[in-house]
């Protein structure tokens, strides 16, 4: 771990101030520092007054993550983010939003037993102090609220349940939280609210965001609030007007097809992780293809089965991992003169990364890959679909943007002006199979978790894609790697191409999907280049990592060598794993 010593004077030691800084990946650092409220200062500090090429912000418990729009600005942000002083910074309050609560949860007296205070005293203590939203994370409103005092610090269950329902409240270590839709989870349950913890109807989404302040009151009964009248972009079909008759309709959707676009970077504070395109240059050349500005909504598919039928004359192009795309021309389709002289079914193919014309009636089938995993099919115009915070694609783990396309249904194609040039045909890179893939690792920002021998062993064995991998993260397979340490990780934010490990030591690789914060050590991330590559492995396909080029545990031993006499004011920022005050 490279590391950058800074002696610091009994002033300076008094001052609030980041503790140090580690790298993550190519794009992103994380922030440590001494407790929430430094946390919460500079997380305030940092949406005040942005560092240059700063995208997003993430608190977590004790740490800040910084998202960077390269990685030259990432490494910048290592030394600025040291000579932040903290000390008179203070977070401004945020509104207080009451949350009336029925307490009748199922862990209720168990978390009475736990805490020595009862049940009537859990209520008391949870409604007599007033809760501020520290962070948001694993899911959008969720987020992690510190109280006053300690008083209900109680462990997690020790089997999580299947399913929470949605507005349970709940919970664990110094957190209180409200679950805003059903799902699975491990807090413990003290009651239950009728309160809309997400409802993109309002304009901030979030009921409580990070620095907002909440008062539970008891109630005996709830009040239900009817869902919004605005929509939720999250169900129903991307057109169902049957008027919108010029796009495609789906006849059938394959294994799975979405609506992708570039994604929704910059609200991880709400607890929504960017999504987006997992190829994100198949993508751009898709687009590029028919004409559309790089960030239009396209349909992404896995493993060839999408067909879908032109409704009025479109322009089409598929990018991504190679796949025969055959044209169907039904006998019923006239030519351009209106003149039906087509006595029977024609089938043509069309090749990949070439714009071509998809006319009324006709039918196209993506077959499946011959290596890659992952295609993109744009249409002139783009797909119309909702906007959701800024994006139309669909995040499967937040269950936000379009659903899941569905055989019948119609994407509308949006309009194309005469500035918008089809393109050339372009040369696609060359795309995995199921052989091995090698990807570079930028180690940490807790590869301190595991000793020597665990970090050859992630880069000296081959790793299989378990069919169990979809857009949140890869689920790998191989020997597994041990922690050195015992205990656990307090939750920090993640990125793209994070190769988490769980307790039993199967490594996860993060994608687009992936939740925004994580309570297991991180012991590398893919430089951000190659998520491309890493989106398109099939399942099956094994990966290969390796260092990246000046980082692992070799360059960090001689870089901390070298720079073991280096102070605050001359920090190595080439590429810190670990700058530290």
């Amino acid at each position: 771990m490279e590391t950058v010593s800074n002696p610091a004077t009994a002033a300076r030691v008094l001052a609030a101030r980041v503790l140090s800084v580690r790298t993550v990946g190519t794009t992103a650092v994380l922030a440590e520092l001494s407790g929430l409220h430094d946390v919460l200062a500079l997380q305030a500090l940092l949406l005040e007054q942005p560092l240059p090429g700063q995208v997003d912000v993430l608190a977590a418990a004790e740490t800040v993550m910084v998202r960077a729009d390269s990685p030259a600005a990432a490494r910048r942000m290592a030394s600025l983010l040291l000579e932040l002083d903290l000390t008179a910074q203070s977070h401004a309050e945020g509104k207080l939003v009451t949350i009336d609560t029925v307490y009748d949860g199922e862990d209720l007296a168990e978390v009475g037993r736990l805490t020595g205070l009862g049940a009537e005293g859990v209520v008391a203590a949870h409604t007599g102090q007033v809760w501020t939203v520290a962070f948001g994370g694993f899911a959008p409103g969720f987020g992690y609220m510190v109280g006053e005092n300690q008083s209900l610090e109680v462990p997690r269950r020790s089997s999580p349940r299947t399913e929470v329902p949605a507005g349970a409240v709940a919970l664990a270590g110094n957190y209180s939280a409200v679950y805003p839709r059903k799902s699975p989870g491990g807090w413990q349950l003290i009651g239950r609210t009728a309160a809309r913890m997400w409802d993109l109807g309002r304009e901030q989404p979030a009921l409580a965001a990070p620095g907002d302040r909440v008062q539970f009151r008891a109630v005996r009964e709830l009040v239900e609030v009817p869902d919004p009248e605005a929509p939720s972009g999250s169900e129903g079909p991307a057109v169902t007007d049957p008027s919108l008759q010029s796009g495609l309709r789906i006849l059938s959707p394959g294994l799975q097809s979405l609506i992708e676009d570039l994604g929704r970077p910059g609200h991880a504070g709400l607890g929504v992780s960017a999504a987006g395109a997992l190829d994100r240059s198949s993508l751009r050349r898709a687009n590029r293809m028919v004409g559309n500005q790089p960030h239009a909504a396209v349909v992404e598919t896995v493993a060839g089965g999408l067909r879908v039928q032109a409704a009025g004359d479109q322009v089409l192009a598929v990018t991504g991992a190679p796949s025969a795309l055959t044209v169907l021309t039904p006998s019923n389709v006239s030519d351009a003169n209106g003149t039906d002289n087509q006595p029977a079914e024609q089938v043509r193919e069309v090749p990949m990364a070439t714009a071509f014309a998809l006319l009324d009636g006709e039918i196209l089938t993506v077959g499946p890959p011959e290596r890659g995993f992952r295609s993109y099919l744009a249409i002139r115009g783009g797909v119309v679909a909702e906007a959701v915070l800024g994006s139309r694609s669909t995040d499967t783990m937040s269950g936000i943007g379009p659903a899941p396309l569905a055989a019948g249904q119609l994407l509308a194609a949006g309009a194309a002006t005469s500035s918008n040039v089809v393109g050339n045909p372009e040369l696609q890179p060359d795309f995995p199979d199921a052989g091995v893939t090698v990807l570079d690792l930028v180690p940490g920002p807790r590869d301190d978790w595991f000793d020597t021998a665990a970090l050859e062993s992630l880069c000296a064995q081959d790793w299989e894609v378990t069919p169990r991998s979809n857009r949140v993260g890869m689920r790998l397979n191989g020997e597994p790697l041990r922690r050195s340490r015992e205990g656990e990780l307090a939750s920090e934010g993640t990125v793209a191409g994070a190769v988490q490990i769980p307790p039993e030591g199967q490594p996860v690789l993060f994608l687009a999907d992936h939740p925004i914060t994580g309570g297991y050590p991180v012991i590398g991330v893919v430089v951000d280049h190659q998520l491309d590559l890493a989106a398109q492995i099939p399942i099956g396909g094994r990966i290969r990592f390796r260092w990246a080029p000046g980082h692992g545990p070799a360059a960090d031993a001689s870089s901390e060598r070298a720079n073991a006499s280096q102070t605050t004011d001359s920090p190595s920022t080439d590429s810190p794993d670990k700058v530290s005050n």
